[in-house]
């Protein structure tokens, strides 16, 4: 079987509409899509699109998801920033009851067993939060913790935007990277599983897109485009950023 792995999207309906043709050509038996598909220009169309698909796909929460659920359901946003609960506010706005409804069908994790690699488990951030962070440099102590007493063999998962492929123990974990917002290079980043792992990268018209995006009605429209469309952020600065997140993250819940 072969699985597309498509997270973080950001509404960055382009970069979709590039990679669904790359996984058309694939031949993609199976979709993936990780979390975080909202929280960007696009969420509307994002998600319609999302739903045309003609190859099976599962879908699972990710933070943006979440934010936007708990604001739907009265109660507070608690999401990674002030700026994180204006997003979900947004977004709710904009949502139809339809729409509404397929987010709140979307489940937290994902397994799926595969005669060649086995068990292999999705989820946004790590198996127990769609929140928590872990990069390439978290420590196998850290990891460890992270895992617990996991019986997948392979860990896919998004949240922080870079790609990345590292074991502990006898678990595998891969990041599929963020098809609408990469970090350390524009374009579009996702996953492809087959007889191998694939890291893919999609390349796209971000002028044409750039255009699209403005014409939406986005609040940070302007900043989406310099920022993750025409340009990336730096992979370093970001990984110092993630690693302070991270510390945060781990002291309050120590």
């Amino acid at each position: 079987m072969r699985i597309a792995a498509i997270y973080d999207i950001h509404g960055n309906l382009p970069a979709l509409e590039a990679v669904l043709r790359e996984i058309k050509e694939s031949k993609a038996d199976l979709i993936v899509v990780g979390g975080d598909v909202v929280a960007g220009p696009m969420p509307v169309e994002t998600l319609s699109l999302l739903q045309e698909v003609t190859i099976p796909t599962h879908f699972i929460l990710g933070n943006a998801e979440s934010d936007v659920l708990r604001h739907l359901a009265g109660k507070d946003i608690n999401g990674l920033s002030e700026r994180a609960n204006a997003e979900a506010r947004w977004v709710a706005k904009h949502l139809s009851y339809e729409h509404k409804q397929f987010l709140s069908s979307w489940a937290p994790t994902l397994n799926l067993n595969i005669e060649k690699w086995g068990e292999l488990l999705f989820c946004h951030g790590t198996p127990r939060s769609d929140v928590e962070i872990f990069t390439k440099l978290t420590s196998e102590k850290g990891l460890a913790s992270i895992l617990g007493n996991l019986t997948a063999s392979i860990v896919i998962c998004g949240h922080t935007h870079m790609q990345f492929d590292r074991a502990v123990g006898k678990v595998r974990i891969i990041n599929a990277g963020s098809v609408g917002m990469p970090f350390g290079r524009t374009g579009a980043d996702w996953l492809l599983i087959d007889t191998d792992i694939k890291f893919k990268h999609t390349v796209y018209d971000t002028a044409n897109a750039a255009e699209r995006i403005r014409k939406s009605d986005y609040p940070q429209a302007e900043d989406f485009i310099q920022n993750n469309v025409l340009q990336a952020p730096s992979e370093i600065k970001m990984l110092e950023m993630l690693t302070k997140m991270e510390a945060n993250q781990t002291k309050k819940t120590a």
